[in-house]
């Protein structure tokens, strides 16, 4: 990997987070203009890139419940909405056609469908990254919305098998053998500890899978994603998840500078990209008005929608197999990849302003929410104690087991992850799921009944944003949280919250705290 390609990644990236954009847009950029100075990927970049997808995709699994993706509105919202884009995408394409606009006034029905087609899915890398940086991923919409993606994958998966011929050996049965196995691999992570082999365990099991189904003829990635899920039960699933994010964001840059090389874009090339952008609305449409026919509440269904409103990086993958089996010209594959990377950059600027804009716009778009709620949407006061605790992860159990201890049955806690809530309760702790960040979630809560507001969560822009809510339903009592950096306690005291920890300070003085007073127990 040329330093060059370091430089340009870092320049760019530096640029898009100062003016307020992830990273990943930067990257994006940086492809394009090294492309345009006569710089080639080579095969460095490109195995950076494959390596990047295949940890996310593990990643994605190690967070997901099987059962989370046979819920109706997961499966039917997914294949409903790509039948139902398929065919108004034909219709615009024959429209666009009509007004003989270039490129698209040449292709026949069968190439259109390929076309559109390849721009139904979302990006599973966007969509992702979107959610990790907005800590949302175990939110409602978040689940959602991996849901939908990990059902077009398996689309994908299928689309491959179809346009290759490539039929799995008979060999992909022998696959099923490890799930009586599954006690023995649980075990062999538990021996494992928690040291440097928890990031080689990732990785041994990612690649594992994925070269055991390249080696039966199946798609590896596939083998990344389902050897996650395969994972998902056990108790260090989040240590492996969080020993892998630093690799796969290295990775994924790999990624990002591999579309700006798929080729040199002409202006008119990129005219076309900007009008089949315009599409993204429509992609928007039917996602929210699936979701909330399937009795979704506005506001999951909104976030779910505009998250997965872009168009995907698979949609270069049939591209390219596309035009070597003959199916379509070189120009769709550029075409295809500004359109792509023109749709990362509208979804990361929108979706920043999400929260913000439904909060103005609620009363508008819950015009649209059905009165009847799905059993996960539901939820009542849970108790009268007076002290809540939001987020549930290491800190907040520890702070709720310090409270529980002095003023027992004072203090309840909340957190997104139902599925940790259900462990929690049956350990006999007092918590509930429910997301913070929702206005929906406060109007249903007596807010005069607490008193104290513990928000035990990482990330500054969930702490502000629950901080408004708080504000807007009238919360009287007191609201603490934490932050990790001396400019994250500045800034969340300027929002008025009360009582700001410094993570890692306050963890020093506790320890200080705990040894002197073994010290002093030592010399009396």
């Amino acid at each position: 990997m040329e330093f060059v390609w370091i430089l340009f990644a870092f320049a760019c990236g530096l640029l898009a987070k100062i003016i307020q954009l992830p990273p990943s847009i930067g990257y994006l950029l940086a492809g394009f203009v090294l492309h345009f100075l006569g710089y080639n990927a080579d095969g460095f970049i490109l195995e950076l890139a494959d390596l990047g997808i295949t940890l996310m995709l593990f990643t994605i699994g190690l967070k997901l419940n099987i059962k989370d993706l046979i819920k109706r509105e997961v499966w039917f919202a997914s294949l409903s909405h790509t039948s139902l884009w398929m065919i108004a995408g034909i219709v615009i394409f024959k429209f666009f056609a009509i007004l003989a606009i270039p490129y698209i006034s040449g292709l026949d029905i069968a190439t259109s469908a390929l076309v559109v087609f390849a721009l139904s899915f979302s990006s599973t890398v966007c969509v992702v990254k979107l959610m990790e940086d907005h800590g949302e991923m175990r939110t409602r919409h978040g689940k959602l919305a991996v849901g939908i993606l990990v059902m077009q994958d398996i689309v994908a998966v299928a689309f491959l098998v179809i346009a290759t011929g490539k039929i799995p050996s008979i060999w992909a049965l022998s696959l099923l053998l490890f799930i009586p196995f599954k006690s023995l691999v649980y075990k062999m992570i538990e021996t494992v500890g928690h040291g440097e082999l928890i990031p080689l365990t990732g990785f041994f099991v990612a690649f594992g899978a994925y070269e055991l189904f390249n080696f039966v003829g199946m798609k590896g990635d596939l083998g990344a994603l389902l050897a996650g899920m395969y994972l998902a039960g056990h108790y260090k699933a989040s240590e492996i998840t969080k020993s892998l994010l630093a690799f796969k964001d290295l990775f994924l840059i790999g990624f990002f500078l591999s579309i700006g090389f798929t080729a040199l874009p002409t202006w008119e090339m990129l005219g076309i990209a900007l009008v089949i952008t315009l599409m993204l609305p429509i992609k928007f449409g039917l996602f929210f008005m699936l979701f909330v026919g399937l009795n979704l509440r506005a506001r999951t269904a909104f976030l779910s929608a505009l998250a997965l409103s872009n168009f995907s990086e698979f949609g270069l993958i049939v591209a390219t197999l596309s035009q070597k089996l003959g199916w379509l010209s070189k120009e769709w594959l550029v075409i295809l990849a500004l359109t792509v990377s023109i749709s990362f950059v509208i979804t990361n600027i929108i979706y920043n302003m999400s929260h913000e804009f439904f909060a103005r716009h609620k009363e508008k778009l819950n015009r649209y929410q059905k009165p009847s709620r799905l059993k996960e949407d539901q939820f009542d006061q849970p108790c009268d104690a007076p002290v809540v605790i939001i987020g549930m992860g290491r800190v907040g159990m520890g702070a709720y087991n310090a409270i529980a201890q002095q003023i027992p049955g004072k203090v309840w806690g909340l957190d997104t992850d139902q599925q940790k809530i259900e462990w929690l309760n049956e350990n006999k702790v007092q918590a509930f799921t429910g997301d913070a960040e929702d206005a929906d979630f406060w109007e249903n809560i007596d807010v005069s009944k607490l008193e104290l507001a513990l928000l035990a969560i990482p990330s500054v822009k969930d702490i502000r944003n629950i901080t408004i809510q708080l504000k807007i339903a009238n919360f009287q009592g007191k609201i603490a949280a934490i932050a990790r950096y001396d400019d994250e306690r500045e800034e969340l005291e300027a929002l008025g919250i009360d009582k700001v920890f410094n993570f890692y300070n306050e963890a020093g003085v506790g320890f200080a705290e705990e040894s002197i007073q073994l010290y002093n127990q030592a010399i009396q």
